[in-house]
């Protein structure tokens, strides 16, 4: 009897979970062909068959739901060897240190989850943070290989989606890792609030108060929703913006977390305008994507 292989215990789980081989091919990002020689090759092993295989999909056997349950411990196992393997080796070496960028208000509210979660991936791995005020001098350090990386706002299928020019020279890589949603707010007594779903049109005449600083991401984002009649007043930082959208200044496009606080304190509310989401944009160059700093910060975000 030919033994039993972890990677074809997975692609068996996966069949049952999903219940056909196309499906369960896409999710392990196989070929239906692979998925199923390794099921064909699983059955011979074993001298059973794991599916009643018809017109609706496939469903196990006895034997197959009875092969699920020790799949399920195996695969557990494995990972927990793995696991273990992998801390006993970070225990042994070096910290690897990488060179993060993020633009300041990044840095600020949203960096230290990253690096708490990077932190808890890779126990080897060392992440310093330079803050920049420039996304143009974030970007330009990046490709300077003063930094390992940076961490930007951005939307949209290619880099600089959201508006903000990008290097033409050397075009950096990219990875989206959290999503970062936007709310319209406004004092609770704005003429809009309880009202909707609204459209960008309903906001014409109004105020809408964005960051004096054009490249600012929710400025960018902004420009995106609103046509020039929605008039812009420069308000500062997103804590002014905040302040001055609670005193009734005008409506503020803001990131959720930064006003998370007033709108459970009700001190702002969220108007109801569908908007897009924004997502925090990992980025460096190809060449160094291979060097192990990068690669150690690339395995340890998206995993």
């Amino acid at each position: 009897m030919e033994p039993m292989e972890l990677r074809q215990l997975r692609t068996f789980e996966a069949v049952v979970r999903h219940g056909s081989v196309t499906d369960a091919a896409v999710s392990l990002d196989l070929a239906p062909s692979s998925v199923s020689q390794a099921v064909r090759t699983l059955e011979q092993a074993l001298g059973v068959s794991l599916f009643v295989r018809g017109p609706r999909g496939m469903r196990p056997t006895a034997a197959g739901e009875r092969l699920l349950t020790w799949a399920g411990r195996l695969l557990e196992q494995a990972e927990l060897a793995r696991l273990d393997v992998l801390a006993a080796d970070a225990a042994g070496r070096e910290v690897t240190t990488v060179r993060l960028g993020a633009l300041e208000s990044i840095a600020a509210e949203i960096v230290p989850a990253i690096v708490t979660r990077l932190a808890a991936r890779r126990p080897d791995l060392r992440v310093e943070v330079r803050a920049e005020a420039s996304r143009a001098a974030l970007l330009a350090s990046v490709q300077a290989a003063e930094l390992d990386a940076a961490l930007v706002l951005d939307n949209g299928a290619a880099l600089g989606g959201l508006g903000f020019p990008v290097p033409a020279e050397r075009p950096l890589d990219f990875l989206d890792l959290d999503p970062v949603p936007l709310v319209l707010v406004a004092a609770p007594d704005h003429p809009r609030a309880g009202a909707g779903p609204l459209t960008p049109a309903d906001f014409r005449g109004q105020r809408l108060l964005v960051n004096a600083a054009s490249s600012c991401s929710f400025a960018l984002a902004a420009n995106q929703i609103f046509d020039p009649e929605v008039e812009r007043v420069q308000a500062g930082s997103v804590a002014v913006m905040r302040a001055w959208a609670r005193q009734g200044m005008g409506v503020a496009l803001l990131p959720a977390f930064a006003v998370a606080a007033d709108l459970a304190a009700g001190t702002l509310t969220a108007l109801r305008l569908p908007l897009p989401t924004l997502h925090l944009r990992l980025t460096w160059p190809p060449a160094r994507a291979s060097l192990p700093a990068t690669r150690a910060l690339l395995y340890a975000a998206g995993s």
